[in-house]
């Protein structure tokens, strides 16, 4: 039987999901979090890249051209993205432990994770999702991916932009050091 990109894609983000759904059990109470409003508009972007990138209905007209060939070397390169995102991202899940939420929050004795992947980046689980989803665009490598990671962008921007004013406001001179010295997504570039 021979195992197909799409295949393995699927497979990942489903076990990502599993892992996000189980570990959402065991955060710390929250204190504070972005308003509902602005959670909303978040899920509802997340929800549309995600009907781009996985529902076959949306391959219409220009939605269907293609970035890049129809090759298997590419479809598997985008695997291997796809694969090393969710890794990244549910690493950074784990040394977050209780501070994580869905949502941007502060927790109840929230404390500022300096270690694993937030050595590298202040926003590992974006970074890995990011990684993730240009992967598996790259993958399908039809337009409707590439809108889709497009999407992806702007929520998680937003969603750092927020996290990082809560940080601030939270942590102060020690949440400034660690931005001095820690880029945001991408390790010595952004």
């Amino acid at each position: 039987m021979q195992v197909e990109p799409y295949q393995v894609i699927g497979t990942a983000w489903i076990v990502a999901l599993f892992i996000w759904i189980i570990g959402a059990f065991s955060t710390k109470r929250t204190a504070r979090k972005q308003s509902a409003g602005s959670r909303w508009i978040d899920i509802g972007e997340a929800w549309l890249a995600s009907l781009l990138l996985f529902a076959r209905g949306t391959r219409l007209g220009p939605l269907a051209w293609r970035f890049v060939p129809n090759s298997s070397a590419v479809a598997w390169v985008g695997v291997a993205l796809t694969l090393a995102g969710i890794a990244l991202a549910i690493a950074a899940r784990l040394f977050l432990g209780g501070n994580w939420s869905g949502t941007v929050t502060i927790k109840e004795g929230h404390t500022l994770v300096r270690k694993g992947p937030y050595t590298l980046m202040r926003h590992p689980i974006y970074s890995g999702f990011l990684l993730a989803i240009f992967g598996t665009a790259l993958a399908i490598g039809e337009i409707r991916a590439l809108i889709a990671a497009s999407i992806v962008l702007a929520v998680l921007t937003h969603k750092i932009n927020l996290e990082e004013r809560f940080m601030m406001e939270q942590f102060g001179a020690e949440y400034a050091q660690y931005r001095r010295k820690v880029n945001a997504l991408i390790p010595f570039v952004w």
